[in-house]
């Protein structure tokens, strides 16, 4: 890639950026738009504080960026308590690494780029690379300047390892705090009770429950609430919801003849529903699947954090997720099926996988130009026409694999989903799992073999000894594609992130077609977990193990994770819905990802050391790999427990707090028919204009047998 490919690619990007920008500052003020940049406050219902133009006036379309000092002006505190934990764990992710990044910025541009810039090149194709000047690639064999080198890579890991102990424990203390706060959830008093028994005597699950808990917690439990197979009634639900929206609509244009057959064939709809919700039908529909309550959160963490059964594969308990976290096709599976998904999602995801191979390897083959020609003459077109190849190779790279990696992240969300998780947040945090390995192995490390293989696929024929010093320099020579690609993933992606063309091309398609008489309903999606934590933390990534290798990119990361910061607390506060809370459960996965990223960085500099004939650095740096591993299993023992389980004293102590405020009685009482209210086949839909007086009441009595 040639200098002229690069500013190519940052113009593009740049350029992007700013048109972008500059049409969501318009967009977001007119009236029509706000369906899609607004969804969250409109279904909150504070219309009336919205920033739109209903007049036409200048002012509605001159751009403006008074939504970018906003989100520095927030503090973390209102973030918290608007948002939730999780949303606050991702904000802190785009502060740790624009604080991360600066330091190493500074370092890497006062220190290590001098360094290697005025050093004597053993590279014989310096000038083929354009940043080969600027990295550890131009200093030579044996120079006793790789100890600068050497010495910046242990500052960086500690400072590393310094800032992951501070996030880790202050994000710690934040969870316990979150958890008294939100100490009217009936999460904190239910247990998820999987393959429950048959009662012997009454041959029903439900007496099975009951009879159990009833004998070995008397003091303590308190009911219990089945799950149902109600595939049937939720088929019949969705009847009668298309016919009510058909309802609205003919009461709206008056057309009373369709409105009395609809009505009449609602309450058919309805009829054929109660009886099928009633105590005797539903009890044939019973799963081995319970939600029991408890008395106190005590009581309830510490069952779940017990085996209860001789049996360990009976009576399986762990604590419930909230009601609008519940995954309730998933907790239908049998067990016996789940390890058998598990198999199958496996076996999906790498092939997935080894699918995308094949496009990052041909993205290589555009970025690696020069030597593209020679094996493929056709390519030599692309000079007739001026620039042309300076953004084929510069930008379009880059581009090609950010689009097809867009779709990646669904794809494992939907794996996720068939793999049996009984919540959505555990769904996500697989899918986070997934797409981060994928991406770290797709997007890096393919990038750098199958670019190296394209560079210098002649030599390894001839030479097939020196296959590592070339796949150890292809590491640096590489920087360019990563930089480009830093570049697409932050100006342009971050960009069209917030300026959410997708939507608008719909909403524009849809007012004009089929949906041109209809009300306009809010774009009200869920906050993307799965898609930006591994995409961020892939970036995280890239700047560690190019931090000393190649610091010129740093600047760019400073700049990345600034502009993700301003645009996804504005997505936040205006456009996504938090449909739960996990108390910042995502945030051990973050640790894991930026801990993977430390160990690269170090191995990769052993073996660079090693490569640079400079053994006494390589052989230093493993003690450095060693404390980095030893202060990982610390987090494990030190933090991981209080994120995987509920503490017994910090469930006391808000037992505690209840008891004074005479408030406990009501919160498990609640709790007691929270998981009915929100079970799909258990929901009930009435007329506008009907009394709905049962819909908040429980349908069954849940101590009942």
């Amino acid at each position: 890639m040639t200098p002229e490919s690069l500013i190519a690619s940052a113009s593009i990007n740049i350029g992007l950026a700013i048109l972008a920008l500059w049409l969501f500052s318009v967009l977001k003020k007119q009236p029509r738009n706000a369906v899609i940049y607004y969804a969250r406050l409109l279904s909150d219902r504070h219309r009336a504080d919205l920033p739109i133009h209903s007049s036409f006036s200048l002012p509605r379309f001159v751009p403006s960026v008074a939504w970018i000092p906003r989100a520095f002006r927030v503090p973390e505190e209102d973030i918290l308590r608007r948002h939730g934990l999780d949303a606050l764990v991702l904000m802190r992710l785009f502060k740790f690494g624009t604080r991360f990044f600066m330091l190493c910025s500074l370092l890497g541009v006062a220190l290590l780029l001098p360094v290697d810039y005025y050093s004597e090149s053993d590279l014989p194709t310096r000038k083929e690379y354009s940043m080969d000047a600027f990295t550890i690639s131009n200093i030579t064999r044996g120079s006793n300047k790789l100890w600068v080198h050497f010495s910046c890579l242990w500052f960086i890991s500690l400072y590393a390892l310094f800032l992951l102990h501070k996030e880790y424990k202050e994000i710690l203390v934040k969870r316990l705090q979150q958890m008294k706060e939100l100490s009217h959830h009936a999460d904190q008093f239910t247990v998820l009770v999987r393959q429950v028994p048959v009662c012997p005597e009454h041959n029903t699950l439900s007496c099975g429950v009951d009879h159990f808990f009833s004998k070995h917690h008397p003091f303590s439990y308190h009911s219990h609430q089945m799950l149902y197979d109600g595939r049937d009634i939720e088929y019949l639900l969705g009847k009668q919801k298309k016919l009510k929206k058909e309802l609205e609509e003919n009461r709206d244009t008056e057309e009373h003849k369709h409105i009395s057959i609809s009505e009449e064939k609602f309450r058919e709809f309805a009829h054929k529903v109660s009886h099928l919700q009633s105590e005797t039908m539903l009890r044939e529909k019973e799963l081995p699947v319970a939600f029991v309550t408890f008395k106190s959160r005590r009581s309830a963490a510490l069952v779940a954090q017990t085996q209860q059964h001789s049996n360990p594969l009976e009576l399986i308990t762990e604590m419930a997720p909230e009601p609008r976290d519940v995954s309730w096709r998933n907790l239908a599976i049998p067990q016996q099926i789940l390890p058998l998904n598990k198999i199958g999602v496996i076996l999906a995801a790498a092939a997935l996988t080894i699918f995308f191979a094949i496009p990052v390897t041909a993205v290589q083959g555009i970025a690696k130009y020069e030597k593209l020609k020679k094996w493929f003459p056709p390519a030599m077109a692309v000079e007739f026409i001026p620039g042309l190849s300076s953004v084929v190779t510069g930008y379009l790279p880059s581009a090609i694999l950010k689009g097809f990696m867009y779709i990646v992240p669904y794809a494992m969300l939907g794996m996720a989903y068939l793999g049996g998780s009984i919540s959505k947040s555990k769904e996500e945090i697989k899918a986070c799992n997934m797409v981060f390995y994928f991406l770290m192995g797709n997007v890096f490390f393919l990038s750098v073999i199958s670019g190296s293989l394209l560079d210098e696929i002649g030599e390894y024929f001839t030479h097939p000894r020196d296959i590592p010093s070339h796949l150890a320099a292809a590491v640096s020579a590489q920087g360019e594609f990563f930089m480009t690609y830093i570049l697409t993933d932050g100006l342009s992606g971050f960009s069209l992130e917030i300026l959410q063309l997708g939507l608008i091309t719909f909403d524009i398609i849809r007012s004009c077609t089929y949906g041109r008489a209809k009300e306009n309903n809010t774009y009200l999606f869920s906050f993307p977990y799965f898609r930006v934590i591994p995409t961020v933390s892939l970036s995280i990534l890239i700047g560690m193990i190019y931090a000393v290798v190649a610091p010129l990119m740093l600047p760019f990361l400073v700049g990345y994770f600034c502009l993700g910061y301003i645009v996804y607390f504005n997505q936040m506060e205006d456009v996504y819905e938090m449909t739960y809370d996990t108390c910042g459960c995502f945030w051990p996965i973050i640790h894991h990802y930026i801990f993977v990223s430390i160990i690269l960085m170090q191995v990769t500099m052993v073996g660079l050391f090693g490569l640079k004939s400079k053994p006494s650095a390589a052989i230093a740096t493993v003690p450095l790999i060693l404390i980095t591993i030893a202060y990982n299993e610390y987090c494990k023992i030190r933090f991981l427990p209080s994120f995987k389980h509920f503490p017994i004293q910090t469930a006391v102590e808000i037992d505690e707090v209840d008891e004074k405020n005479g408030e406990t009685e009501a919160h498990y009482v609640d709790a007691a028919t929270a998981y009915n209210r929100h079970q799909p086949c258990l929901e009930r839909v009435t007329l506008s204009a009907e009394p709905a007086t049962n819909l908040n009441q429980p349908l069954l009595g849940t101590g009942s047998i």
